[in-house]
């Protein structure tokens, strides 16, 4: 038995695991009863339509995921009793910033909720050269709190228990200033006029235990950025002879990064 003498649900079938999985950022391990937070918990009870007796699965965004059964269900609140541990999805050996470009209109949003669901450990906006809103507009218009909804939808969907870490927009120059990843990657369009290496050639180098991959807005990233991030120890890559769209690209590169290093 596990710390805490609960049973460790392991290798169930999806006929047999809960179908709705809900955040529970308080829950301690030693917790037998759980209350949902009012959004989890409206969610429940509006939404799915769930009540007393219902299974359902619970989460706490660190690691640790249990099945639950709903014991109480008043109006906008729930609360959930523990049975026991379950095993959620693996989280990859590589802890995987992706330091993106904000892009026009929401199109960050589909980037943020694919990188998630890929096993990003973390995602930093970026404000480039050629991003048409600056830092300030994106703090004023709540876009990290978008953000962190979107992450937070992507994990329950996705099956991780982990809930990544969605940072405050950075500007290139501020992001490249600071501590330096055990691997820093730049993903650069095969017409960018840099030294580019193709991704392959990591290959052959074995696994970090992190690392940030930088990929720019719609253009690209200019000249001076990626000189910057060459000097600050960047390796400078290309997915290719193809130019991939702008939100397209990070989701392609994590997918090849992981099949390097063993992560899917």
């Amino acid at each position: 038995m596990p710390p805490g003498g609960r049973r460790v649900v392991r290798g169930c079938s999806p006929y047999n695991r809960p179908v709705h999985r809900f955040f529970a950022p308080a829950l301690d391990p030693g917790d037998e009863i759980v209350d949902l937070p009012r959004g989890e918990a409206e969610h429940l009870l509006r939404v799915l339509r769930l009540g007393e007796g219902d299974r359902v699965a619970i989460f706490d965004g660190r690691g640790r995921e249990y099945l639950a059964r709903v014991t109480s269900a008043p109006p906008r609140t729930a609360r959930v009793q523990i049975l026991s541990r379950l095993d959620p999805a693996p989280e990859p050996a590589v802890r995987l910033t992706l330091a993106a470009a904000v892009l026009k209109a929401d199109r960050l949003d589909d980037v943020v909720r694919d990188a998630v669901m890929l096993g990003a450990a973390a995602v930093q906006p970026v404000v480039s050269r050629r991003t048409e809103l600056t830092v300030a507009s994106l703090v004023r218009g709540a876009r990290v709190d978008r953000w962190k909804r979107i992450a937070l939808a992507s994990v329950k969907q996705s099956g991780r228990a982990v809930l990544p870490e969605i940072r405050g927009p950075l500007a290139i120059e501020s992001l490249l200033a600071g501590p330096a990843p055990a691997l820093g990657l730049m993903l650069l369009e095969p017409r960018a006029g840099a030294p580019v290496e193709p991704i392959g050639a990591l290959r052959s180098q074995p696994a970090p235990p992190d690392a940030t991959i930088l990929v720019g807005p719609e253009g690209g990233w200019c000249e001076a950025e990626w000189t910057a991030a060459r000097d600050r120890g960047f390796r400078l890559l290309t997915l290719g002879s193809r130019t991939l769209r702008a939100d397209a690209a990070p989701v392609a590169a994590i997918s090849v990064l992981q099949f390097l290093w063993n992560d899917l």
